[in-house]
């Protein structure tokens, strides 16, 4: 962004990102979830950030796997791997903080996903400096892809679910849910509380996707991707 545009403090980054995600919402729909990035510390240090930034899921973005994506639709397409959140019940602001407990009750059903994004051809050289530039451009999200929900989850170890990110049949990356601020769960607990920080609050029906567990990949056309979750199942995405 021109210097005398961009933002310079995480506020008004979020003010930016607040009126970009009401023009977004004319042609994507309306806001129906949350992202959570940065959520490791290599990440934030790349971008120069000391905390995770939330980023808005619109209802048109979020489709449901397996599914398929034109590379040529986005500026620098690339994709995550992440462990999808469904709420069952809200969390009004006037109730927080929460802890994890109270997210966790509040949760219906847990898949994986990919994240969509878009990082508009961003110089990785540069990105240090432009981390509100990241925030205010609703964290670079263009949706998510959701695999089946799982709504008998609470069994699943989320901390030592290992992930693996698949490309046309071949292993290429793994991780698993501690990468994501130590726990899945942290990360809605984070986006919960920064929401009401914010005077909002999560609903029952919104997404939340918390966290790559494996590093972004900017996939090609003609790649097919599959996102293995252990007991979560998997979810699949062709790129044309």
């Amino acid at each position: 962004m021109p210097p005398g545009l961009a933002p310079r403090d995480l506020e008004e980054a979020y003010r930016v990102q607040a009126a970009f995600a009401a023009l977004k919402s004319r042609d994507c729909g309306p806001v129906v979830g949350y992202k959570v990035a940065l959520t490791t510390p290599q990440m934030r240090a790349l971008v120069g950030l000391g905390e995770p930034i939330a980023g808005c899921l619109h209802e048109r973005q979020i489709v449901a796997g397996p599914a398929r994506v034109r590379a040529g639709d986005y500026g620098r397409l690339l994709i995550e791997f992440e462990i999808a959140f469904r709420m069952d019940f809200g969390l009004a602001a006037g109730r927080a903080p929460f802890d994890r407990a109270q997210v966790a009750a509040a949760v219906g059903a847990v898949m994986p996903a990919f994240e969509i994004a878009d990082d508009r051809g961003a110089d990785y050289a540069t990105l240090s400096a432009r981390g509100l530039e990241l925030a205010a451009d609703n964290a670079w999200n263009e949706g998510a892809v959701l695999g089946a929900p799982v709504e008998d989850w609470r069994g699943v170890d989320l901390a030592k679910l290992r992930g693996v990110a698949v490309r046309d049949g071949a292993a290429v990356g793994e991780g698993q849910g501690a990468d994501s601020m130590g726990h899945p769960l942290e990360a809605l607990r984070w986006v919960a509380n920064h929401l009401a920080a914010r005077g909002q609050g999560l609903r029952a029906g919104d997404i939340v996707i918390s966290g790559s567990l494996v590093t972004s990949r900017f996939p090609a056309p003609g790649e097919t991707w599959r996102f293995e979750a252990g007991a979560l199942g998997a979810v699949e995405l062709h790129v044309d």
